[in-house]
């Protein structure tokens, strides 16, 4: 009896390559579908280097300083995650994170000048500045869904809205009389190294995370994102979902606006400005897709950083501020430019 025979090098070839071919293939969707693993390069790459260039960046005075400035564009960046999933933008998250603060500042004020105690002063002006955000969002959804305006008309014209409304509440004035226990708290950090703003902003990165990866909520919000007819024929209310997404958005929007008032201990009518673009460039960065249905709370978390290490590196090394504003702009084009190349992979695949 013969034994069998061997085969051919060509045929050889033929069984090992579909395998190398599939293997190189399925890292290349992993690492397509997954934009946070990209984005954590790059934030050690930047951590490296900035260690390198400025020893001081490893001080507990520099992660205070980056940490802090995370926090508004975390919460920012939060509830923009759940919009651009969805397919949507909301270029007015800023205004209204100056808004609620405004409006949280306000009432304490007139609480404080009616001579009510901490607890009420602090407890209604948090209910305000929540309420008021809260508000601004549920408009933007309801404008969205009802009336069947594009995302990004609606949320401009809101943020110049809230900008105008910033200004006149108090006639383009700072309020500074807020009880002081705010400002202490907003500057306090637990053991010299976690902020208590900080401490606020990762309780709500692991709430939205979960709500976003492991609810019917968070199901349904990638759903409407990926094909929002199909999700509406699955039984979806898209409309409701959208209006309840954008009043998250200025819910945590106006969360951020505490944080700024509580580190700074005044309402600013500052606060806020042009931090939607960051916020927005952190979400795509972090490996969302502008066109919807994929992105993650961690990698808007690590997208938030990327920027926060950047600016705090750039600063340590002695850029001129204006070089930061440059740098940010360029990481956004990149960050489309990465969204729009990752989609074409996996069509390729």
């Amino acid at each position: 009896m013969s034994g069998p025979s061997n085969p051919p090098r060509g045929a050889e070839a033929a069984v090992v390559a579909p395998d190398a071919r599939g293997g190189s293939r399925a890292l290349l969707e992993f690492l397509s579908r997954h934009g946070e693993i990209w984005t954590l390069f790059i934030l050690l790459a930047l951590i490296a280097v900035f260690g390198i260039a400025s020893p001081d960046f490893f001080s507990r005075a520099s992660w205070l300083a980056t940490s802090q400035f995370a926090v508004e564009y975390l919460l920012l960046g939060l509830g923009e995650t759940f919009v651009i999933i969805t397919g949507g933008i909301d270029l007015s998250v800023g205004a209204i994170l100056g808004l609620s603060g405004m409006v949280g500042g306000l009432v304490m004020r007139a609480l404080i000048h009616a001579h009510a105690g901490n607890g009420v002063t602090i407890a209604a002006g948090i209910a305000a500045a929540l309420a008021s955000g809260a508000l601004v969002g549920w408009v933007n959804g309801t404008l969205i869904t009802r009336l069947r305006l594009t995302p990004f008309v609606v949320t401009l014209g809101m943020l110049s809205i809230c900008t105008g409304g910033i200004y006149l509440l108090n006639g383009g004035r700072n309020v500074g009389t807020i009880p002081d226990i705010v400002g202490t708290a907003g500057s306090f950090a637990i053991g010299g190294w976690m902020p208590v703003t900080v401490l606020v902003a990762a309780v709500f990165c692991i709430i939205c995370a979960v709500v976003l990866a492991q609810t019917r909520f968070g199901l349904r919000t990638y759903a409407v994102g990926s094909n929002p007819l199909g999700a509406g024929r699955a039984g979806i209310d898209v409309r409701r979902h959208l209006v309840r997404i954008y009043t998250l958005a200025g819910f945590l929007a106006a969360v951020a606006g505490l944080m700024v008032m509580a580190r700074f201990a005044s309402a600013s009518v500052q606060a806020g400005a042009n931090d939607e673009l960051d916020a927005i460039t952190a979400v795509v960065i972090g490996g969302a897709s502008l066109f919807g249905g994929r992105g993650t709370i961690l990698g808007t978390v690590v997208g938030g950083f990327v920027i926060t290490v950047m600016v705090t590196g750039l600063i340590l090394i002695g850029v001129q501020p204006f070089w930061q504003q440059v740098a940010v702009g360029a990481i956004l084009i990149l960050a489309v430019a990465m969204d729009q190349l990752r989609d074409r992979l996996l069509e390729s695949i």
